[in-house]
């Protein structure tokens, strides 16, 4: 291996702020990839001008696959709407018979982000979620690989897009593109629409935008806490309170203060469900309607904020 594979081993997820430890995987990974990129300044920025710091989902039964149930090449022009240019190599589960070739090019694809110093995203790094290829070792024929969960690990070239889930993402940051820091909150104010909304091309079972917060409640409010209770809720609150820190951040670095004291309201809000669902305090009614009324005040400011985001939006 080059001395640049080596150095890039030691890539961490460290300094990507994650109060819940749920952040979606894919949002951090592209964190922590452009961290650990000559763009270091918008590591943050990332998570909230790829749009996915205002994207909820949620399924009737709390199914953590929610999350991913969404169409993955959108993850590149997402990603360009931050100001950076990239590369990307996906295959589908009706895409078997390209197998062989899509693998060879995101193996291709990695190595060159590597060589650049850059780690790629990956899906399925240890686990069905997004991580980061860090290094190769062509000897070996095996990447270096690092995961949110399991830390450090080897990944075969050949298992690439053949794990548990055997479909394939790959996403390389190679540049930025010159857009105007201007064009870039416009454009993310587009996308945080759209994704309030509930408009994202999705499957059509999901609750999406301001439409998972009834969907969230009401378990919340119901007789039976069982719903309320469990861990696939604890993974919902905990995703969502993490990416709301990031629009927050976002809005309060581009001047944008009405916009930023309400995600800093809502940030707060969505973090103490959190807090307090995963504690003892849920297992009471009154703890139950705590919750509820904090996502409810949190669905009223973000409510607030899509009617904001809307008219700052040019004709």
């Amino acid at each position: 291996m080059s001395k640049r594979q080596i150095e890039e081993k030691n890539a961490t997820f460290d300094g990507i702020y994650d109060p819940t430890g749920y952040l979606f995987s894919l949002a951090k990974s592209i964190a922590c990839a452009v961290k650990h990129s000559p763009w270091s300044e918008y590591a943050e920025d990332i998570i909230a001008t790829s749009g996915f710091a205002f994207r909820m989902w949620v399924r009737d039964d709390l199914c953590g696959s929610a999350t991913s149930m969404w169409y993955w090449n959108n993850a590149k022009l997402w990603v360009e709407n931050g100001g950076f240019t990239c590369e990307y190599v996906g295959r589908y589960w009706d895409q078997k018979k390209q197998e062989k070739e899509k693998r060879l090019e995101a193996v291709a694809l990695a190595k060159r982000s590597i060589d650049s110093g850059i780690p790629a995203v990956c899906w399925d790094v240890g686990l069905p979620e997004w991580g980061l290829l860090t290094g190769y070792n062509d000897k070996d024929k095996a990447f270096a690989a690092l995961s949110q969960v399991k830390g450090e690990s080897k990944m075969p070239y050949k298992k690439l897009g053949k794990c548990e889930i055997p479909i394939l993402f790959l996403l390389a940051f190679t540049g930025r593109t010159g857009k105007s820091e201007e064009d870039i909150l416009r454009d993310t104010l587009q996308l945080a629409v759209t994704h309030l909304e509930g408009k994202e091309a999705c499957d059509s079972v999901l609750a999406q935008g301001l439409e998972v917060y009834p969907s969230l409640i009401r378990h919340f409010e119901a007789e039976d806490p069982e719903f309320a209770l469990c861990w696939n809720m604890e993974y919902h609150l905990g995703t969502y309170a993490a990416l709301k820190h990031y629009a927050w951040k976002y809005f309060e670095k581009m001047g944008q203060d009405e916009l930023a004291g309400l995600y800093r309201e809502i940030s707060g809000a969505w973090l103490a469900a959190y807090q307090k669902q995963s504690g003892e305090e849920a297992k009471q009614p009154e703890g139950r309607q705590k919750i509820a009324a904090l996502l409810r005040s949190a669905q009223e400011n973000e409510t607030q904020a899509l009617e904001r985001m809307r008219r700052a939006i040019p004709n």
